[in-house]
């Protein structure tokens, strides 16, 4: 992140305006919205401006701006001159002062940025791009308009009122967003939008009345193959109100930045003979967590009932009295498949399709080797790599045909996905040469012939 973004307080505080054309009056329209006391330096000004400053209680000195003019009594300054030299000059000064400054359209001249706004006052949206793209903000916000309903503006005012009332019934701060969260998603909402606010405070009152100290709940959550756009609705709004975020090694950085960002993540990453949290460690900590009354997220790569384990977790948790939901996740075989071109069915190549899980037991695959040796199948092999030249060589050892073609698919649907194709053959030989890193999966059948003519990803 390359700004932190902030909501400056400038009711009756004192702003000043370098410049006194048009861009000068559209950033003094945000800051007289905003209350503050605006006041503009400039040769010459545009009534319109000159009326905001006014209004504003603010002054108009109509000078240009000499580089020892005293800056120190301004909250921030903006320089919206034509003139690059003299909008440096304003940026020099600011930054002796160590005052807030912001030079119009040219960022490197600028502590703070004016973003793109949504104005549901007092709920304020803010859309930047550190100043490298004004009209992508903009396009930005345009969309956002259309999602956000006027009417937040009053629940906010409406939850303003009742702040104070909620954080004396519910002293838990955890326990208290979780009550208006809940009451976000009732009927209250929509009796503040159509301005029956006397219903709606009957609502909350009896909601506070009502309230109770929430149990503990686990969402098993499919995170998907590793593109965070492959998630479902219902993850990316569970993953948003876990108090908890219990994650393994194929949850992506991206994935994981659309969590609760104040949530309490734990990374419980296993790697093939380095498990950093042993299956039984994890299955305590979703039971522990959730007797403290939290939502906890178990967010695994893929899907979860796919060699996954989840349904060695939800054993744990009903043996234990948890509430668990389950969210299912496009699983890697699906997501990687269709990001490498492969289609795992085809009706001139293959009529059926099998999971397989490629882990070793005591150094050898095993695997019902008889029942995969079949021409119009394709086989999907998971956590596969390290035993694949051993699975190469049983599959052609009961019958399978060497030239068979085979697809590893490396970091599949991410933007560091691999794809090298091969056959029984020669396909474990290729791992060291194209440097095929895990997770990987293979995929073995004649569909992977197809990836030369339908491939549209790497």
């Amino acid at each position: 992140m390359d700004i932190f973004p902030i909501s400056l307080k400038l009711q009756q505080q004192p702003c000043l305006i370098v410049g006194g054309g048009h861009i000068a009056y559209r950033k003094a329209v945000l800051l007289a919205k905003a209350g503050a006391i605006i006041d503009v330096i400039a040769p010459e000004i545009e009534s319109a401006l000159l009326e905001i400053v006014q209004s504003s209680q603010g002054q108009y000195v109509q000078a240009t701006f000499s580089p020892d003019a005293s800056l120190r009594n301004y909250r921030l300054v903006i320089a919206a001159t034509n003139d690059k030299a003299t909008n440096v000059q304003v940026f020099d000064a600011c930054e002796a002062e160590k005052i807030l400054v912001n030079s119009v359209d040219d960022p490197p001249h600028c502590r703070f940025m004016v973003p793109a706004i949504i104005d549901r006052s007092p709920l304020v949206v803010s859309i930047a791009t550190n100043g490298t793209s004004p009209v992508l903000s903009r396009q930005i916000r345009t969309q956002l308009e259309a999602a956000i309903p006027h009417g937040m503006g009053k629940l906010a005012d409406f939850s303003g009122k009742w702040r104070a009332a909620v954080k004396a019934r519910i002293e838990n701060p955890d326990q208290r967003r979780i009550f208006w969260e809940d009451l976000y998603a009732s009927p209250l909402k929509e009796q503040v939008f159509n301005d029956n606010i006397a219903e709606a405070d009957r609502l909350i009152e009896q909601a506070l009345i009502e309230w109770k100290t929430p149990k503990g709940e686990v969402y098993l959550v499919g995170a998907g193959p590793g593109d965070p756009e492959l998630l479902t609705l219902k993850a990316l709004r569970l993953m948003q109100q876990a108090d908890v975020i219990i994650y393994d090694r194929l949850v992506s950085p991206a994935i994981m930045e659309l969590c609760r960002r104040d949530a309490e993540k734990i990374y419980v990453g296993k790697a093939r003979s380095n498990h950093s949290v042993p299956q039984e460690g994890i299955n305590a900590l979703l039971v522990e967590y959730a007797a403290q009354g939290k939502r906890v997220c178990r967010l695994k790569g893929g899907d979860p009932f796919i060699f996954g384990r989840g349904g060695e977790e939800i054993q744990e948790l009903f043996a234990a009295g948890v509430a668990f939901q389950v969210v299912p996740g496009i699983t890697a075989a699906s997501g990687c498949s269709a990001y490498a071109g492969i289609p795992l069915t085809h009706r001139d190549y293959a009529q059926s399709v099998r999971f397989l899980t490629g882990h070793l037991k005591e150094g050898s695959p095993e695997l019902p080797w008889n029942e995969l040796v079949y021409e119009n199948q394709t086989l999907v092999l998971y956590m596969g790599l390290v035993g694949l030249e051993k699975i190469c060589a049983q599959l052609i050892a009961h019958g399978q045909r060497p030239d068979m073609p085979v697809a590893l698919i490396s970091k599949g649907t991410t933007p560091d996905q691999k794809v090298v194709v091969g056959t029984l053959a020669d396909i474990a030989s290729k791992v060291s040469e194209y440097q095929i890193q895990a997770p990987t999966l293979t995929i073995i059948g004649e569909v992977v012939k197809l990836r030369e003519q339908l491939q549209w990803q790497g």
